[in-house]
């Protein structure tokens, strides 16, 4: 995020990775050979859905479309429940001749990609795309207003963000454990029906029924962060009908949940060296002048103090959970570092938290009202069903604590205790970690930003080895993904894939 404006943009927008502080990172898909194709009976029930018309209507927003899409609730029984997922387009403005329908996702997972789309992508994503794209947004499966995945109520989020996830002690170990086990047990009883279909893998067979019911013989699209995973995912299942694929902040889907995990905590440790490095410059910087060394410990001990006593933030409190909460939302883009500054001087030198507080609510999708969006539901939802639990039990994260800690003295303990959220989850993981190769598809983009905090490069270097056909482009810069973000090389170089088909030379930096 960056400040006031960009905050705008939603956090499914901006925070489309990761969501440690809820559960596990993104996860796979099943075995590539359980999914590779459904059996001819199923083919046949799924004809229907294929051919059903969409009834588009204007939806409040000057120049959007919205429609609905039915789908099978399981595509393993098409011939049963369905389900409705929401749609909306803002068509192609020309110039040009329309190459088709490009589809957003902005990742999460649980960003609304209806949201993305209205809020940010067909208004800033660059003119000679918009011009020969409609720009199409779904949200998946359990998502915003897609049978959104319902968990707890509103007081009942405003303690689960509260809880404490640096444990002391073993009672503060039980008193985290029953907070992930209530959150599990609410998702079990507000959404038992959606809970076991909302797999990456089935919101990419819903990504080819939206192809093919707009008519697109192939898919052109532009996924951010777990967006990239869920596009890897359609090229796997149906490379003959991929197009265009731009997989911006990229994942790795052959690394297991703590491994993931792992790299992404040193993945938000090298975004904070990298804020602390421009801090310690500026005269006003509230973790001091000295070295980026001194500034995460001046920032830890700053944790401390508040894990013992929380400061005040207008009619609220900023504990430690919050605080952290709120300095990782500011990594996903350095135009927040301004805020986060101002933020953490309040909090450390004024005893007014609420500048943290507004940052670590933007990152939970609350409202002023007090009232959340389904995001970080959503987020563990769909994490959990794609890939085992990176921790089965408080044991697991007390032997791997010590390497959390490695990859990242600010935030290593924390995120290590996040991986547990899985292991009390009502649906068994469906998925397993795997490459993907997605042999047959069309040239397929792949990007990585040195220091993305969310996403590690080092992932984007693997999803381009792993695909058959994938080209990696390189952004030297700070901040969660690239396009659009500034960079006329990378952008131009997007958009020319895009328009053209071209892809730029593989390895290339910008």
């Amino acid at each position: 995020m960056r400040t006031k404006a960009p905050l705008a943009r939603t956090a499914a927008a901006l925070l489309s990775a990761g969501l440690l502080i809820s559960g596990c990172t993104e996860g796979s898909s099943p075995d590539p050979s359980a999914r590779s194709s459904l059996d001819s009976t199923a083919q046949d029930a799924l004809k229907s859905y294929y051919a059903q018309q969409l009834k588009w209507r204007e939806c409040g927003v000057p120049g959007f479309e919205c429609a609905t899409l039915k789908a099978p609730l399981d595509y393993a029984k098409p011939d049963g429940e369905a389900i409705k997922l929401a749609v909306s387009r803002k068509k192609a403005t020309g110039p040009g001749k329309r190459i088709g329908s490009l589809m957003v996702n902005p990742g999460g997972p649980g960003g609304s990609a209806i949201e993305y789309l209205q809020a940010y992508a067909a208004l800033a994503y660059p003119a000679p795309v918009r011009a020969r794209y409609d720009m199409v947004g779904m949200d998946p499966r359990g998502v915003a207003r897609s049978e959104p995945v319902e968990c707890l109520g509103d007081k009942e989020m405003d303690a689960y963000t509260q809880t404490d996830v640096t444990p002391d002690d073993s009672r503060e170990q039980g008193q985290l454990v029953d907070a992930y086990k209530e959150f599990s047990e609410g998702c079990e009883k507000r959404s038992a029906e959606v809970l076991p279909h909302v797999s990456t893998v089935e919101a990419a067979r819903d990504m080819d029924l939206l192809r093919g019911v707009l008519g697109d013989e192939k898919l052109y699209y532009v996924g951010a962060s777990y967006g990239t995973f869920l596009g890897a995912t359609y090229a796997e299942l149906f490379p003959d009908k991929t197009g265009r694929l731009v997989l911006d902040g990229a994942m790795d889907p052959s690394l297991p949940a703590e491994r993931m995990n792992l790299d992404q905590t040193g993945g938000f440790e090298t975004a904070f060296q990298s804020f602390a490095k421009d801090c310690v410059k500026q005269s006003d910087c509230p973790l001091g002048t000295a070295s980026v060394e001194d500034a995460g410990r001046r920032l830890s001990a700053f944790f401390e103090e508040l894990d013992k006593k929380p400061v005040p933030a207008g009619d609220r409190e900023l504990g430690e959970s919050l605080a952290t909460t709120g300095v990782i939302a500011a990594m996903y883009d350095e135009g927040a570092w301004p805020q986060l500054r101002d933020g953490l001087t309040a909090a450390m030198k004024e005893n007014d938290g609420s500048g943290l507080l507004l940052l670590a609510d933007s990152y939970y999708e609350r409202a002023p009202d007090g009232k959340y969006g389904n995001i970080m539901f959503a987020n563990a939802a769909v994490n959990c069903l794609d890939l085992p639990a990176a921790f089965k039990d408080p044991d697991g994260v007390d032997k791997a604590l010590p390497d959390f800690e490695k990859a990242s003295p600010v935030f290593g303990e924390g995120l290590a205790w996040a991986g547990l959220t899985c292991a009390y989850w009502p649906v068994k993981a469906t998925g397993e970690a795997h490459r993907i190769e997605a042999e047959g598809a069309a040239p397929i983009l792949v990007v990585g930003t040195i220091r993305d905090p969310a996403t590690p490069y080092k992932w984007a270097e693997s999803l381009a080895d792993q695909l058959a056909t994938g080209t990696l482009l390189t952004y030297d810069g700070d901040g969660h993904t690239a396009y659009g973000r500034g960079s006329d090389c990378i952008d131009t170089a997007i958009n020319r894939y895009l328009i053209e088909g071209k892809v730029p030379e593989d390895g290339k930096r910008c």
